[in-house]
């Protein structure tokens, strides 16, 4: 349970951007912007439409142009249409697979290794990204911040991302209770954004001491529209772990699942889906076994145990 949050003095615009939270099962969103994201229709083939989740904390804003145009890559080389279910967080993109309600999600790592223990969510693929199948959690401050380490973020406000979030909650949390703390006990004010990069401009505005955001996001961002990065610096950086996958719900057709597969295994092979990619920043598609994901198997399970001990 979140402690009641203080009231805290700040310009008529942060006030706007700023909303305090109650509990942690119900955190409240800061809206720093208002979505903007295009009338995304599906693909103009017959057929029973191919459900495909991308949600807005997996990509910053600038990157959805791309995904519409894989999506619809997608769908010319399965010859489907293919529907885009927009969702704001892994919660609900998590219970839309396991009800069957979509098809295939591009998810974090996070959600995933809950998926798969919970209702068998499945992988398909993952991306090779800067070279490889990992990803980092980023702790990032101000850029002109005299802080140098998460420890001097004591008595701070912080933004994570997503509740199931790895980089943006797990992995920050798994750092401070190596410290023996809590965010509760930690932050003076903590909140969830939903979407890294407005974490990443929390913290460039000054509405945040620091935030937890994905690797993948802030590096891309920095080399595509560093408006904010450039504002930013990272104080740490976490050990790296399986990249965020693309997977699929339980019970998707063998034969239609293996399609899928060799399609996105392929996107590198040809002109318009290499600048698809490239526009992404992803090298290629590949298969990853499950073992990438063991090692947030082990910090969930490290968390866990510290806070039933915590509990008694």
């Amino acid at each position: 349970m979140f402690r009641k949050l203080a009231y805290f003095s700040l310009t008529i615009f942060v006030l706007s951007l700023f909303i305090g939270c109650e509990k942690q099962d119900k955190p409240k969103e800061i809206s720093l912007e208002k979505k903007e994201l295009a009338d995304i229709k599906p693909v103009a083939i017959a057929g029973k439409p191919l459900r495909i989740a991308v949600g807005g904390m997996i990509t910053p804003k600038e990157g959805f142009a791309y995904y519409k145009k894989l999506l619809d890559y997608i769908g010319e080389k399965i010859d489907r249409n293919v529907e885009f279910v927009d969702r704001e967080n892994y919660k609900e993109i998590n219970e839309l697979l396991k009800k069957g309600d979509i098809d295939i999600a591009f998810v974090c790592s996070g959600p995933y290794v809950d998926g798969h223990k919970e209702f068998d969510m499945q992988l398909l693929v993952a991306p090779s990204a800067y070279g490889g199948t990992v990803y980092y959690s980023y702790i990032i401050v101000p850029q002109n911040s005299p802080v140098k380490s998460l420890k001097e973020l004591r008595g701070k406000k912080f933004v994570f991302t997503d509740p199931l979030s790895n980089t943006g909650k797990l992995v920050p949390t798994y750092m401070l209770a190596k410290m023996k703390e809590t965010p509760d006990s930690f932050f003076s004010h903590y909140d969830f954004t939903y979407k890294h990069d407005k974490s990443i401009r929390a913290v460039a505005e000054g509405v945040v001491d620091g935030a937890a955001v994905d690797s993948l996001i802030w590096e891309y961002l920095n080399r595509t529209n560093p408006e904010f990065t450039s504002r930013t610096k990272v104080i740490e950086k976490s050990p790296p772990y399986g990249i965020p996958p693309v997977v699929v719900r339980p019970g998707l057709e063998k034969e239609l699942k293996e399609k899928l597969k060799q399609v996105f295994m392929n996107v590198h092979n040809d002109e318009k889906g290499r600048e698809i990619l490239k526009g992404m920043m992803i090298d290629k598609f590949i298969e990853i076994d499950d073992k990438a994901y063991d090692s947030i198997r082990e910090m969930k399970s490290w968390v866990a145990k510290q806070d039933d001990k915590k509990s008694r």
